[in-house]
């Protein structure tokens, strides 16, 4: 997933912050009539929505069986991986009080595991322990609120946040708190994965031309029903509806993009973001809007956008440009909003200028 050299590269920035517990789904795939013949199943899965296309499918490969095969994938990850589930592995996990070592399936364990390489790469920027300060500020599992929480409690929480106080152990697999009241949220990085479990699927299976989709993170491969790489759209980053910023046509790719400006709250005229500083307990006040990232696999696109968003639009274009990252981040200025690429995607993209007036058909 990622070149470990590229870890000595990944510099402490001045500013330690840490990622998100929600990624925020920001982009779509742009659909169409024409083609070749395409079979597609969607459904409900981790709060948001899926969708699966197969373009010219396997002959063995029927709805009914494409359909049951994805629900068991999403069964089996919700069922690790979910944090509104008191009965999965994850939940346990969280309340379970002992600082020894807990024995884990390696499915959770690679999960938490390319979770840390993120938060090492990102110098911290990526955290999976940061749930509980999203939640103190009403952006959780449970009950909302509109309100700023009281300094004492966001110090209270701030001493138990921090992705040294989890250690991994591989064989056999393992994960050890370095408190009891430490608390894992894989929300930032489980649908990416859940997204790769299903590419897998589709793979083994002979599927050639498919697009994966949950709750806006995307994995594509090979042509669309036109022939064409698949156009994916990034929306403009404002909540007052679906706009599209830019298309992009891609194969073999991952996209996901995070953003500030679906889930936030507004009080006394300031706007609070659900992308929490760990450093400070406070949410971020940068002008990033969103940045979208594309990887060879979700999971690490999934990570990879929530680091970056919270790193911010120089921080987090810095890094990406250092380590090679295929982004692209969307600013609010005086203007509305700016684009800035990484040197990887404008290379990738040079010759790609759809716009939201153009032949935005898959």
């Amino acid at each position: 997933m990622f070149d470990r050299s590229l870890v000595a590269a990944a510099r402490h920035r001045i500013v330690g912050v840490v990622g998100a517990a929600l990624t925020v789904g920001a982009l779509s795939a742009c659909g169409g009539d024409q083609g070749a013949k395409m079979l597609q199943v969607s459904g409900s899965t981790m709060g948001t929505t899926y969708r699966v296309k197969i373009v010219d499918k396997p002959a063995a490969m029927g709805a009914d069986t494409l359909e049951s095969a994805v629900a068991d994938i999403l069964e089996q990850v919700n069922g690790r991986m979910s944090t509104y589930r008191s009965d999965s592995e994850l939940s346990r996990l969280n309340h379970n009080p002992s600082t020894d070592w807990i024995d884990v399936s390696k499915q959770l364990l690679d999960v938490v595991e390319a979770g840390a390489r993120v938060s090492r790469l990102s110098a911290g920027a990526f955290d999976v322990t940061v749930g509980p300060l999203v939640a103190l500020w009403g952006f959780g599992s449970q009950q909302e609120t509109h309100d700023p929480p009281a300094h004492r409690d966001i110090a209270k929480v701030l001493s138990r946040i921090g992705y040294r106080k989890i250690s991994l152990r591989r064989t056999p697999p393992g994960i050890r708190k370095a408190r009891k009241d430490v608390y894992v949220d894989l929300s930032a990085i489980a649908k990416g994965y859940a997204v790769d479990r299903i590419a897998a699927h589709l793979e083994a299976q002979g599927a050639d031309n498919y697009l994966v989709e949950i709750g806006g993170d995307l994995r594509v491969k090979g042509r669309n029903r036109e022939g064409r790489p698949w156009l994916i759209a990034i929306e403009k980053p404002t909540d007052s509806g679906r706009v599209i910023q830019r298309a992009i046509r891609t194969t073999g790719h991952a996209i996901a993009t995070s953003g500030d400006y679906r889930n936030f709250f507004e009080k006394d005229g300031k706007r609070y973001s659900h992308t929490i500083d760990p450093a400070s307990g406070m949410p971020v006040s940068h002008r990033l809007a969103s940045v979208t990232v594309l990887s060879p696999e979700a999971m690490s696109a999934d990570a990879l956008a929530t680091a970056l968003m919270v790193l911010g639009p120089e921080d987090g274009y810095s890094l990406a440009q250092r380590l090679g990252i295929t982004a692209h981040f969307i600013t609010r200025d005086e203007q509305g909003f700016s684009e800035k690429s990484t040197s990887e995607f404008a290379r990738l993209f040079a010759l790609d200028v759809a716009t939201a007036d153009g032949d935005l058909r898959n």
